[in-house]
């Protein structure tokens, strides 16, 4: 091996532990996946009480405030659950990712990243109680989605650059949805559903798969 190979070598080692120390690597893409499968699920059975509940309605000619509301305290409940799941099986993902590659789980990238990611998030939370307050209810989806995309792209700059995109295709979907309010199920089913899915295999295949056959 010549001077200027090893000197290549080098900096690439050196460029790799800097990239290690500012950026939190170890999100696994299974952790997408079952976010994604949650998120289906989830939304299967939103449709499943949204269709009884217009079944109803259809039949009786009017709205029932009581069960509007009972409805909505389910949908919340229901919405509460999947993030709860999603999380655990993110963290449990991205943990066993980490002690295979013998890196830390929680150090000064990870503290960014979470910082970064829950300030459009919890912005994102009290707008949409705002939404729900007024009685805006055609606007929660597409809040969700434009703000979970501010999150993964400002989370970006400290973890996996992929999921910038990720972030954009949200806050477009988002802003789309706005439009077509009475297909906001779909849209959260794409966006939080088929797109951590398709996110989450790709991001298996790029960075994951090698590292499980070495």
């Amino acid at each position: 091996m010549s001077n200027q190979d090893e000197s290549l070598e080098t900096l690439q080692d050196i460029r790799r532990m800097m990239e290690r120390s500012s950026r939190f690597i170890s999100l696994s893409g299974l952790s997408g996946v079952s976010a994604g499968v949650f998120a289906l699920v989830g939304a299967y059975i939103a449709h499943l009480w949204l269709g009884g509940y217009y079944h109803d309605y259809n039949r009786r000619g009017s709205y029932a405030g009581e069960d509007f509301h009972s409805l909505i305290l389910r949908l919340l409940i229901l919405a509460a659950i999947v993030l709860a799941c999603a999380l655990v099986f993110a963290f449990y993902f991205t943990w066993k990712k980490t002690m295979n590659n013998d890196l830390p789980m929680w150090d000064h990238a990870s503290k960014k990243l979470i910082i970064n990611l829950l300030i459009p998030l919890m912005t994102g939370g009290l707008f949409v109680l705002g939404l729900l307050y007024q009685g805006e209810w055609f606007l929660v989806a597409p809040a969700c989605l434009v703000f979970y995309g501010l999150a993964l792209v400002n989370a970006s700059k400290y973890t996996l650059t992929d999921i910038r995109y990720i972030g954009f295709f949200e806050i477009a979907l988002g802003i789309v949805n706005i439009f077509y309010p009475d297909y906001s199920l779909y849209f959260w089913a794409i966006g939080f559903g088929a797109m951590h899915i398709i996110y989450g295999l790709i991001m298996w295949w790029k960075y994951d798969r090698n590292a499980q056959n070495k």
